[in-house]
């Protein structure tokens, strides 16, 4: 048995504790990026907390997902401003973007030579400068992952800038900020989270470490994302959609993804879609296909527990199998009016380059077996 885990080097959980991370960047410097989302008047408090710790700080908005000369152009942002820390208070977005710019401040080249897929793929040469990721939804868990997806509209793709000196300093994950999300946001986001949990709980190599991890964000998200989304003030709920994000996100930066992943990376760099309404489209259909694939070419497969494991966390009945947490699946999707991928503008005449761009996705490679070509053009068929 052989793994790593490495993660932020300090983890701030609870309700106010966005409080804290004012005292925390002063610790680190005095000139900030503040990386905001396209909302600013909720960052505006924080803003000022840091001016009163002593803090220059320079904003940098991200209206958007993340491209290339987004990145590009906060990195001149912050090196004419002499910025030392990079503070990025928003959903996944924001945060990728901040862990980027944190990277090129303190690394030579440009984004290109270090993107995957697209890029040169070369590896960050020095730790990033310090970033502290304040996440305001529940859904990436970007403020414990060493990597920033980043779109290249030229080629119609999001790929990742991947390192592990790109784990944040800090991550101050405080779940009252999550209140305002509206259902829409709760139901796309809170499905990544279950996605990235359940993906990395089944993938080829898991580990002990983040068995434990996934175990326990499974059984939370099951039981409150409903709830979140019925009721965005039901703090209990978003408490636990919190700890599921953040878990999230610890188990993908330190095992593996699957085929949804590795299929949503390609449609959200072609289509307008939002990533988790991806992941919700498609995971009920990735389920199936896999365990189908195991059951006829890899039966004496150990995973295959593990998708029965699934189903009874998922539906909280203890006698559940697999294909009842399918169906738990299908039913949460139809709960949550998830917008089917074609109103996004995909159609069957894309499912090809689909496939094709989806081959190359990392995630893809920790799928707990590899699919051929047409399962997974029979995924996208059923999912579009």
């Amino acid at each position: 048995m052989e793994f790593e885990f490495a993660t932020a080097t300090r983890i701030i959980f609870g309700p106010g504790s966005v409080e804290k991370a004012p005292s925390i960047a002063g610790q680190t410097g005095d000139r900030a990026l503040l990386i905001i989302g396209s909302d600013a008047e909720r960052t505006k408090s924080l803003r000022q907390r840091l001016l009163k710790q002593g803090i220059r700080v320079t904003p940098f908005q991200v209206m958007g997902e993340p491209t290339v000369d987004l990145v590009v152009e906060g990195v001149a942002r912050a090196r004419e401003a002499g910025c030392e820390i990079v503070v990025a208070m928003g959903g996944g977005s924001v945060l990728d973007t901040g862990k980027a710019i944190a990277a090129l401040l303190t690394n030579r080249g440009n984004v290109l030579d270090y993107l995957e897929v697209v890029g040169g793929g070369q590896q960050l040469a020095r730790p990033s400068a310090p970033c502290i990721a304040i996440p305001t939804t529940s859904g990436t868990g970007a403020e414990v992952t060493r990597n920033a997806v980043l779109g290249v509209p030229e080629k119609r793709m999001k790929v990742s800038i991947r390192s592990h000196f790109m784990l944040p300093s800090v991550a101050v994950v405080d779940p009252t900020l999550t209140y305002s999300m509206p259902p829409s946001i709760t139901a796309s986001t809170g499905l990544d989270a279950l996605t990235q949990l359940l993906e990395a709980f089944v993938c080829n190599r898991p580990n002990p470490l983040t068995d434990g991890i996934c175990r326990e964000g499974l059984i939370r998200a099951a039981r409150s994302l409903y709830r979140a989304f019925v009721d965005g003030r039901d703090a209990a709920a978003r408490e636990e959609m919190a700890v599921a994000s953040l878990f999230g996100g610890l188990a993908l930066a330190n095992a593996k993804l699957g085929a949804v992943h590795g299929f949503a990376g390609p449609l959200g760099g072609m289509f307008p879609a939002p990533h988790g309404v991806i992941c919700g489209r498609l995971l009920p259909w990735v389920l199936e296909a896999n365990i189908r694939a195991l059951q006829q070419r890899e039966p004496a497969s150990p995973l295959l527990a593990r998708y029965d494991e699934v189903a009874r966390m998922l539906t909280g009945d203890a006698e559940a199998l697999a294909e009842d947490g399918i169906k738990w699946v299908k039913r949460l999707c139809e709960e949550l009016r998830l917008p089917s991928l074609r109103e996004f503008g995909l159609s069957e005449t894309d499912f090809f380059l689909v496939v094709a761009n989806s081959r190359k996705a990392s995630s893809m490679q920790g799928n707990p077996i590899a699919l051929t070509d047409e399962e997974l053009m029979e995924i996208l068929q059923k999912a579009f």
